[in-house]
């Protein structure tokens, strides 16, 4: 019997089995009370270790809060399969940010042991999200939090429908990490010295319809068929679980003489220097909730093209961005957990991708003075000040 049910919950869609999950974990999660007028610092929780970004994330405003003196350690908080069981004692009246979206958070705080020892803290929620619909398991997970934080005003106002009134804009603390130090070179990375590289880094396990590595190929060969001064570069990860979306990839890719998949896992500063040692980074998304990739390139100085939809324009301006037109599609794709109904996103357009490759190929001017505006541009729109104010409102000091 139990073997049948559990072959039923497999089988069940995904958005149903995490919104069951999310409900019955509500069940037993305490909900936090009123928030204290002032806390003692901020733990940062949840999947501190992953590989992924928002494990990336919640390393980010873990070092922030360092820098700040604000830090009060970190909590493994998420599903048993992501975070680890918390053994520790939180710090005495010091808040919880939790980096956990909110379907896994109530999973989270049903974990903890015991139940109530975050109840009289003041509990905020780092989440992001990337459509203008939200699922409603995300309003279950909203009874947790006392605020949500959203890295672009995109995602800011997707949260003000299930939270009103509880939603603040806080970019990811990308300037913490400044100065960058990007390790590695064309040559160490066997890249060749004289082509025009283009790069785009995705993870299947964020949605290949999403991230659309086929869109950027698609505009690639538009741009410059199989011509060796040129390269297009896919850095990806989760090839091994995401056979199928791989192995489409691979189909888009054919023959193609001047396409190189890369997927070993690389650190952030690896990563940084393969931007650095590429020409523009290229993100043909269908919608993104802020980002990650195209944010860094431009704090890089690297140009980016983009979509021109989503959580990447606050800070990619037209007037020194390669913004991608695009048409407004209903969802469609196996990941269900877009499955809204209404729900629509974006589809570049191609050509219009393939001619800001081509323009970018002839002029290393514009190319320069591209990288350079937009990456004055997003340190300026990524500045602390969103954070620091955030910090202030919610009495964490």
């Amino acid at each position: 019997m139990l073997g049948l049910a559990h072959r039923a919950w497999r089988l069940a869609p995904e958005a149903a089995r995490r919104a069951a999950m999310a409900y019955t974990a509500s069940l037993i999660a305490v909900r936090p009370g009123t928030p204290p007028a002032l806390s003692n610092g901020a733990i940062i929780a949840g999947d501190i270790d992953g590989q992924n970004g928002i494990a990336a994330t919640a390393r980010m405003f873990a070092a922030t809060l360092a820098q700040r003196g604000l830090l009060r350690g970190t909590m493994p908080l998420g599903l048993p399969s992501v975070a680890p069981a918390y053994s520790g004692t939180p710090a005495p009246g010091a808040a919880i940010i939790s980096v956990v979206n909110a379907p896994y958070l109530p999973v989270g705080l049903a974990r903890l042991q015991p139940r109530t020892m975050l109840r009289g803290r003041r509990i905020i929620g780092v989440w992001v999200w990337e459509l203008p619909q939200v699922p409603k398991d995300w309003a279950i997970g909203a009874r947790f939090v006392h605020e949500i934080w959203a890295p672009s005003r995109f995602t800011a106002e997707a949260f003000e429908r299930i939270a009103p009134g509880r939603v603040r804009l806080v970019p990811y603390p990308l300037l913490t990490a400044l100065p960058f130090t990007p390790e590695g070179t064309r040559a160490s990375l066997n890249l060749p010295e004289d082509a025009f590289i283009v790069l785009t880094i995705f993870n299947l396990s964020s949605s290949c319809a999403r991230k659309n590595p086929l869109g950027a190929i698609a505009a690639f060969k538009a741009a410059f068929g199989a011509s060796r001064d040129t390269l297009l570069v896919l850095k990806l990860t989760g090839h091994e679980r995401y056979q199928n979306d791989y192995k489409t990839i691979l189909n888009a890719i054919g023959d193609a003489p001047n396409i190189r998949i890369i997927t070993e896992t690389f650190t952030e500063p690896a990563l940084h220097g393969l931007m650095v040692s590429s020409n523009v980074v290229l993100s043909l998304h269908r919608a993104e909730g802020f980002g990650l990739i195209p944010a860094t390139a431009a704090l890089l100085g690297i140009p980016v093209i983009a979509t021109a939809y989503s959580g990447n324009l606050d800070f990619m301006p037209p007037e020194n961005s390669g913004l991608v037109q695009y048409n407004l599609i209903p969802v469609s794709g196996p990941d269900t957990i877009y499955q809204i109904p209404g729900a629509t996103w974006a589809e570049p357009d191609i050509e219009h991708a393939a001619a800001w490759l081509r323009r970018l190929f002839d002029s290393p001017a514009l190319r320069t003075s591209m990288g350079a505006a937009g990456q004055r541009h997003a340190m300026q729109q990524l500045s602390p000040a969103r954070l620091e104010a955030a910090l202030a409102a919610n009495g964490i000091e």
